[in-house]
């Protein structure tokens, strides 16, 4: 039965989200920004499995694409921004759809490059559109997700990165031998082309942003009444979480109202944690091979990052949704900090499956700890910017992935294994600093209901 409101006063569009069902409609608005998110970590792996084939035919150094690599992570950064502040000001649904369709078409039109320049402008192209969806996805998914299930909504949302780059990996296995790795890209390409296509027909505003429009009003109303909640004719909406909040938008807003400290901690948790994620992902199994193990062997030890990583998002989803975000956040980066430090005293080539068995562990807390990040974000700052706060977040996580593109060498080069561990395990260190400083967190599941009106009066 839909929740009807009456005439006489304002509809507070937070409470009648919030409060309201849960309908099949608003699952599957956030299915279609996890779908996102799925092409959006597919295209972004494509070109690691590209790079050796493209190596034999143009007979060039793995430092001659390098630029290549760093343009798509440096672009990755600028379009999580970027995007950010585009989807508070046009609205969340275009952000997603101008993004997957960016990142398609640069993808498909890489296929086409003659020479590593080309393929180093196409790649920051391609990351203005990556770096651009994952933001304006997870916030879809946090506005169309009342507040009892938006921590599990927006991990599981996250989560599909990963899995779209493990996609990328049975897709390649097929496509490059058939095709080679031009037809990798113009058939990888065509994917997120076509879903941005299917995505402008079937994906709808989210309400939050309409509620700022009134113009857009009779639009809300109908989208409402799709999510099984009516509302008088000539409604007038407000959200009344926000009134209390900047009148206005932008990046400065982040620093608003007592919101300085909290930005300054979650950008250095984004930094920090994204070192160590991308260290990982560009360098674990380099580090492997290094102190012996054969190509099948190192790639297993990635392997079992990314599914430790999968389940630990998951489980603490829950368990935040349940007890709040401040411990298990903090409980997850001591455990990362702890497996890598622990690793040092195992000897990989003695010990491989208990080295590999531990990575995977750290995967669990570290990937635990990066997607609740997300989360985080859209508990922390409010409809107006939230957007942009996530997107910044982002950018400065970014940074630190771009980083991780020369720290993993050279600390693997310096000192090998006990080096690259002590990278990880004091990354997350510092992550654990950040969230214990954090004055706004998750409530736990009793006060999730009152969390917007709360952050509003911690103000």
């Amino acid at each position: 039965m839909g929740t009807t409101t009456t005439a006489s006063a304002p509809v507070d569009i937070g409470r009648v989200l919030d409060d309201g069902p849960y309908t099949t409609m608003q699952k599957v608005v956030v299915f279609m920004a996890a779908m996102a998110i799925v092409t959006d970590g597919f295209d972004g792996q494509l070109i690691g499995f590209a790079i050796p084939s493209i190596l034999k035919e143009w007979g060039i150094t793995r430092g001659a694409l390098a630029p290549a690599v760093a343009a798509g992570l440096l672009g990755m950064a600028i379009g999580s921004a970027c995007a950010g502040l585009f989807a508070d000001r046009f609205g969340r649904r275009m952000a997603v759809i101008g993004s997957v369709f960016l990142f398609g078409a640069a993808t498909c039109s890489i296929g086409f490059a003659p020479d590593v320049v080309t393929i180093a402008a196409l790649r920051f192209v391609a990351g203005l559109g990556i770096g651009g969806a994952l933001p304006g996805s997870t916030t879809m998914t946090a506005e169309f997700t009342p507040a009892r299930r938006r921590t599990l909504a927006v991990t599981a949302t996250i989560v599909c990165y990963p899995l779209g780059g493990m996609i990328a990996g049975l897709f390649a296995s097929v496509v490059l031998p058939a095709y080679g790795w031009r037809g990798l890209f113009w058939i990888g390409g065509l994917f997120p082309m076509a879903y941005s296509v299917l995505l402008y027909f079937v994906l709808p505003e989210s309400p939050r942003f309409l509620t700022r429009k009134p113009n857009r009003w009779p639009e809300l109303s109908k989208l409402l009444s799709r999510m099984a909640r009516t509302t008088p004719a000539n409604a007038v909406f407000v959200d009344a979480s926000e009134q209390k909040a900047e009148q206005h938008a932008g990046f400065s807003a982040l620093f608003d109202t007592g919101r300085a400290r909290d930005t300054v901690a979650i950008w250095a948790a984004f930094f920090m944690c994204l070192l160590a994620v991308y260290s990982a992902f560009s360098w674990l199994p380099t580090m492997l091979a290094s102190e012996g193990l054969s190509p099948a062997i190192a790639g297993s030890g990635l392997t079992a990052y990314n599914l430790g990583g999968v389940f630990g998002a998951l489980i603490c989803a829950v368990v935040i949704t349940r007890f709040g975000s401040r411990w298990p956040i903090v409980i997850c980066c001591a455990g990362a900090a702890l497996t890598a430090y622990i690793l040092q005293g195992v000897n990989v080539a003695q010990d491989t499956n208990l080295f590999i068995a531990g990575i995977g562990l750290h995967g669990l807390f570290v990937n635990a700890v990066q997607c609740s990040l997300y989360a985080l974000c859209a508990f922390v700052y409010p409809t107006l910017v939230r957007a942009t706060g996530t997107a910044s977040a982002l950018a400065f996580g970014r940074l630190g992935a771009i980083l991780s593109s020369f720290a993993g060498a050279a600390v693997i080069t310096a000192g090998g294994a006990h080096a690259y561990l002590t990278l990880l395990g004091s990354a997350m260190v510092v992550t654990l600093v950040a969230m214990l400083i954090m004055r706004r967190h998750i409530p736990r599941m009793g006060s999730v209901a009152m969390a917007p009106s709360a952050a509003v009066a911690s103000r």
